[in-house]
């Protein structure tokens, strides 16, 4: 079958879909075992169902290797691998929350209920349109459906993009004003203590979050330049910057595990900052 005819502007090697099948597979399996051995049940909509939806797409691209002209497997492994690291973003937006919990709120632009609120509305937004994009795509009978598909999922990915930044944004101001000891309101307790097992978890979101933000630049730019254009049809680019920066991501998670080193449950906030909180919020209290 000639190149050419694909959907692709290449065929899928097959054994790459084997290798990302597998890695997903086997990372999955652990998030899965791990999630209930913490107890831990909100990575199951999260970890774990990114997981499935790149078996989904890679199982797609796996296919695709078979039949190389057909169109269900293409727009399948496309929409799938799009969509999928949107639940795995939303791991790090909630252990920020975590880590700003447990090592001072005074130091933060937001409360921590406020920045999971925030964030995981983003992402769900982010989803939902990336989601009503793909439908859009992958049920279209002509070009300017799958044009108008394909345009819809660029904007959810700017969209999402968008909210990694002011993630990343507010979390290096939260360290910054925490490593410097300058609180933004009331301190009730003083610094909370940075221990090594935190430190490993911060350095763990670092790099999740980079490999998650390159990703999101390549569908940017993929997108961006249509279905015939250079970037979708360069296989090597879709392999590094979308599957490999989404595996980096995901077993990053499986090693530098919240359960292991922030513990099982949710960092409760000070009893004394909660009332002091809630009075600042009732009007009835200046920032000292």
């Amino acid at each position: 079958m000639a190149v050419n005819e694909s959907q692709y502007g290449y065929n899928p090697h097959e054994y790459v879909a084997i290798i990302f099948v597998v890695l997903y597979a086997i990372s999955t399996t652990f998030h899965v075992g791990q999630a209930t051995y913490y107890r831990m049940w909100w990575l199951f909509p999260t970890a774990c169902l990114c997981g499935l939806g790149e078996l989904v797409g890679w199982g797609g691209r796996l296919w695709s290797s078979m039949s190389p002209i057909a169109y269900n497997p293409f727009m399948m492994q496309i929409v799938s691998t799009v969509i999928a690291p949107t639940p795995l973003i939303a791991v790090n937006f909630i252990l920020l929350s975590w880590i700003v919990t447990r090592l001072g709120p005074w130091y933060a632009r937001l409360t921590p209920i406020r920045y999971a609120v925030l964030f995981i509305t983003c992402d769900i937004i982010a989803l939902m349109i990336q989601a009503v994009g793909g439908g859009i795509a992958s049920t279209a009978s002509d070009s300017s459906g799958t044009t108008l598909g394909g345009n819809i999922m660029l904007a959810g990915i700017v969209f999402q993009f968008v909210s990694i930044v002011t993630y990343s944004t507010l979390a290096a101001d939260f360290l910054f004003h925490y490593h410097t000891d300058r609180p933004l309101r009331f301190n009730s307790n003083g610094r909370g203590i940075l221990e090594e097992k935190v430190k490993t978890m911060i350095c763990g979101l670092t790099f999740s979050t980079l490999t998650l933000s390159i990703r999101s630049i390549y569908r940017i730019v993929e997108l961006a330049g249509g279905w015939n254009g250079r970037v979708l049809h360069t296989e090597v680019y879709f392999n590094v910057l979308d599957g490999g920066m989404v595996v980096l991501a995901i077993y990053t998670l499986n090693f530098v595990h919240p359960g292991r080193l922030l513990g099982t449950r949710k960092p409760q906030l000070p009893a004394d900052y909660v009332v002091k909180l809630e009075a600042m919020e009732g009007g009835n209290m200046e920032r000292k």
